[in-house]
């Protein structure tokens, strides 16, 4: 189908882009945070640091009403791996909380350039180590520990839930992935998608490469599974995915093939594609109803029985 015609208004007023080379500092003072009035309002919302091997990393937790325990989701914000941060995502954290019911870590990772590949990963993956081993006071029910990430942040659940499995760490119980950046090789003609979505839907495929070449700046490989984690060869043992993705996103098909490849691998995982939508619905325009409903899916993901 056509892209949502509420989306479409909003792309219009874009700027085209025109090839001018990318100014991080200049690109974050201009992202856009919802003033805090108009957050959706949760039972309690708390900053606080994670002590973890790569340092210490931000976090803040959502809780979505008082219970005595609660599911943990550890939530990895996108951003083409140098934008976003705690605030910008906020009311994405809040309404995972709202909808799941779980209490919601939202992570502040170190970015790009700054801190290229693989400060990041090693952040997100240090703080689900640190949220296990600190699940008594964060009032984990020690059932679900979900991960959970959007674009880039989708790139770290993939990343985190092999590493964790290479180790032995066999407490995440789900992956969730919003239409993630999966394969950092930027050959246009790897996936259809890349050449059908190209242009026109806020995300375009020539500002991939520049986009993400900031990750790749420590001399990263494409070719490598942590990188691009949907050239892990072997899915097996993985948990259990739901992977959710956007008709208009060049990044579509590499999404989709990760969901296909661990249903082939054993894993039980759902593909589910949102027409009408482009890359970053959730983040950009989930106040439409039928878009606000990947939230309510993924409640009913993590809460329809898996890992409890």
């Amino acid at each position: 189908m056509t892209i949502h015609p509420e989306i479409a208004n909003i792309l219009r007023t874009l700027p085209v882009p025109d090839g001018s080379p990318l100014n991080p500092e200049a690109m974050r003072a201009g992202e856009q945070v919802p003033p805090l009035e108009d957050r959706l309002p949760l039972h309690a919302v708390e900053d606080l640091t994670a002590a973890t091997p790569s340092g210490a990393v931000p976090v803040r937790i959502y809780t979505p009403v008082e219970a005595d325990a609660y599911g943990l989701l550890v939530y990895f914000h996108g951003g083409a791996f140098f934008l976003g941060s705690l605030d910008t995502h906020d009311h994405v954290a809040r309404s995972l909380a709202k909808e799941t019911g779980h209490k919601v870590i939202s992570v502040g990772y170190r970015l790009a350039p700054e801190a290229a590949f693989p400060a990041g990963l090693e952040d997100c993956y240090g703080v689900v180590r640190w949220a296990a081993e600190q699940g008594g006071s964060l009032g984990w029910d020690g059932k679900n520990l979900a991960i959970a990430g959007d674009s880039s942040g989708g790139n770290f659940v993939a990343a985190v839930a092999a590493k964790a499995h290479n180790d032995g760490f066999n407490r995440i119980t789900h992956q969730v992935l919003f239409y993630p950046s999966l394969d950092l090789d930027f050959d246009v003609d790897r996936y259809a998608s890349l050449r059908e979505n190209a242009e026109g839907y806020g995300l375009e495929t020539a500002g991939l490469l520049p986009f993400n070449s900031f990750y790749l700046k420590s001399g990263a490989d494409p070719a490598d599974p942590l990188v691009s984690p949907v050239k892990r060869e072997d899915l097996t043992g993985l948990p259990p995915a739901l992977v959710i993705t956007a008709e208009h996103d060049p990044l579509r098909d590499e999404g989709e093939l990760y969901g296909r490849r661990l249903t082939e691998a054993g894993v039980d995982a759902t593909v589910s594609r949102y027409e009408g939508a482009n890359h970053g619905f959730m983040q950009n325009f989930s106040w439409i109803p039928e878009f606000y409903r990947a939230f309510e899916e993924t409640g009913g993901f993590l809460n329809a029985g898996a890992g409890q």
